[in-house]
């Protein structure tokens, strides 16, 4: 086994110690005392430098590791390629996409695609890549030009900083469509009936996707103030929005418009 510095959160607190990683399992060192076997993990997912596993036997326990990313990675080679997962050989391409214009260095690479509770990997011998199924916007079957001929991909649309990013997968079609069905049954509970929003409703979502600002809307849609807050509230109830900036209104008080009418003045002699 391979010893690795990290730091592991035990009872609330962020231990320092070295985690000990062989072929098929990794042993968490006191005061945790555990044997963790990779196929009894049946999720893993990151966070900026943390990565964050579940270990699933007779319960269930999730473990966080912090650590370098020349060591998470190293975890990841390990673990992704025999935890408890819907894995599946393939080409990819991600991200392939960024704000609809096609990355310049974007190439297919040899790999895997590896679906965990939490996410979508995207593993290779060099990279591992995570979308978070909670970022998923939209799975399709499509087709892109691969070396010159129209080929069947599925394409993965998913937000990253607030970002529209697309990453491609491409496999034999027969398996291309297990795996896309089986992605559209993980990503089920996000599908509405698409009734949920009116005309107007549905305008507002759409300039807000386009970077408005609430005022830039107002005057787009020529409605009001309180109407566009009942608007972003029924969008905020289900789940399609998030607050991101609380504009806040002020009116002057007696002492602000004594000051201003002696600015304007003093401005005027």
């Amino acid at each position: 086994m391979k010893e690795v510095p990290v730091k592991i959160e035990f009872n609330k607190e962020w231990i320092v110690t070295k985690l000990s990683v062989g072929e098929d399992r990794m042993l968490l060192p006191a005061p945790i005392n555990k044997e963790i076997l990779y196929k009894s993990i049946s999720d893993v997912s990151e966070k900026k430098n943390i990565l964050i596993i579940t270990v699933k036997t007779d319960t269930e326990v999730v473990y966080k590791i912090l650590s370098v990313e020349k060591v998470l990675q190293f975890l990841k080679i390990h673990i992704l390629p025999v935890c408890n997962a819907y894995r599946l050989m393939a080409y990819f391409m991600s991200p392939a996409i960024r704000g609809g214009v096609m990355i310049k260095e974007a190439a297919w690479e040899k790999g895997s695609v590896v679906v965990v509770k939490s996410g979508i990997w995207f593993v290779s011998a060099t990279k591992q890549i995570s979308v978070p199924l909670s970022e998923v916007a939209a799975i399709e079957l499509t087709k892109r030009d691969v070396q010159g001929k129209p080929t069947d991909v599925i394409r993965i649309d998913y937000l990253d900083a607030a970002e529209v990013v697309s990453s491609l997968v491409l496999c034999p079609l027969s398996t291309l469509q297990v795996l896309y069905n089986f992605l559209k049954d993980t990503t089920k509970s996000m599908d509405m009936k698409g009734t949920e929003l009116d005309g107007v409703d549905q305008q507002v979502a759409m300039l807000v996707y386009s970077g408005m600002d609430s005022h830039a809307i107002e005057n787009m849609l020529n409605i009001p103030h309180k109407q566009l807050d009942l608007i972003y509230d029924k969008i905020l109830t289900l789940g399609l929005a998030e607050v991101v900036i609380i504009r806040r209104e002020i009116q002057l008080t007696p002492k602000g418009v004594r000051y201003i009418s002696d600015a304007t003045k003093s401005q005027t002699n």
